[in-house]
């Protein structure tokens, strides 16, 4: 099934926030959180989407014939298609009570896997939350990233501990979540973090040879910092403009971060990504994969694991097809040149 077929057959057990609509565009669902919009005026999720319909790519079929490889290497592992699931922390208070958010996480892990991909998951406000999804991690051999929030450090370390035993094939921390309007007040507090404090989660990854990805950098000088801190990666990410208003889209400030730190860090971008032209663009502006989130909420409330394949499986139809469009053999012959 398509896309636009998924979130229709999703629409009888989504709301009241999430519109599930033929295109995630972050319009109909405006500011409404709980649900799925973004914080304030709740303009930042459109601006996301929109400005990566600005970006043009230039077209040239001058060239041999040739099945366009979509696979990319990433943390130790040959992904089908640059494209992971991104993470949510609590699906049921957002999109409906069809998924209990640790039937969610393992539904996409287990999916992502089939795919040939890979899932992040959300920790979530409830312990039971981070504890099913790296138990399922564990169990189909490290295929996930479990993404813990930035709590207090000693929660922090806590919560690692328990996610470096499943063996990821690596760690993330959404350090942008220190802004998300239900953690304010809540206990453990979470909130931002020094560069030696994400230092000290990163050694202790690296200790057990996993690579450690820093969710939320909108900017050259936090890309830096996530370098010094000793992240192996980063996600150019606003949190869906969930976590502060009126700021850029991501399409806009990866560029400036890809040419500061791309040659040190893995840079992965998620934001308003929708389509496998999406994802062609992103890797254009600098970025070595893409995450999507809210789409694949959608599509699992419409049809399950057969939705989350039903997507992968048309991202990679068409980020092929855009490949084969503009002379790109492999992801790796994608880059500046490839934009209008």
């Amino acid at each position: 099934m398509e896309y636009k077929e998924l979130a229709t057959a999703a629409r009888g057990s989504m709301g009241p926030w999430c519109k599930a609509c033929p295109v995630c565009d972050g319009r109909a669902c405006g500011s409404h959180m709980p649900g799925p919009g973004s914080k304030g005026a709740g303009t930042v999720a459109a601006r996301n989407y929109a400005a990566w319909q600005e970006v043009r790519v230039r077209m040239d079929t001058i060239h041999e014939a040739y099945e366009a490889d979509t696979s990319v290497e990433l943390f130790g592992r040959r992904l089908s298609v640059p494209v992971m699931v991104g993470p949510l922390g609590d699906v049921k208070l957002h999109y409906g009570d069809k998924w209990e958010m640790e039937d969610y996480n393992s539904c996409i892990l287990h999916a992502a896997a089939k795919a040939g991909s890979l899932a992040w998951t959300g920790d979530g406000m409830v312990a039971a939350i981070h504890e099913s999804a790296v138990h399922d991690i564990g169990e189909l051999g490290g295929c996930g990233i479990p993404t813990i929030k930035p709590w207090n450090l000693e929660t922090v370390m806590r919560k690692l501990e328990l996610a470096l035993a499943a063996r990821p094939v690596a760690v993330a921390m959404d350090i942008d979540a220190a802004g998300l309007p239900f953690l304010k007040g809540f206990q453990p507090p979470a909130g931002p973090k020094s560069v030696p404090e994400l230092r000290r989660v990163a050694d202790a990854c690296h200790a057990h040879g996993t690579p450690f990805v820093l969710k939320g950098i909108m900017g050259v000088r936090a890309a830096r910092k996530a370098a010094e801190a000793g992240a192996d990666a980063i996600v150019v990410s606003n949190h869906g403009g969930r976590v502060q208003d009126g700021v850029p889209a991501t399409a806009e400030v990866l560029p400036a971060i890809a040419r500061e730190v791309g040659d040190g860090l893995k840079i992965l971008v998620d934001g308003g990504i929708r389509s496998g032209l999406d994802v062609f663009r992103a890797l254009a502006l600098g970025a070595n994969a893409c995450l999507v989130c809210r789409p694949f909420a959608v599509v699992t409330y419409g049809a399950g694991a057969k939705g989350v394949s039903d997507y992968f499986a048309q991202l990679a139809r068409e980020l092929k097809d855009t490949m084969e469009m503009c002379g790109a053999r492999t992801v790796t012959d994608i880059d500046a040149d490839v934009l209008a």
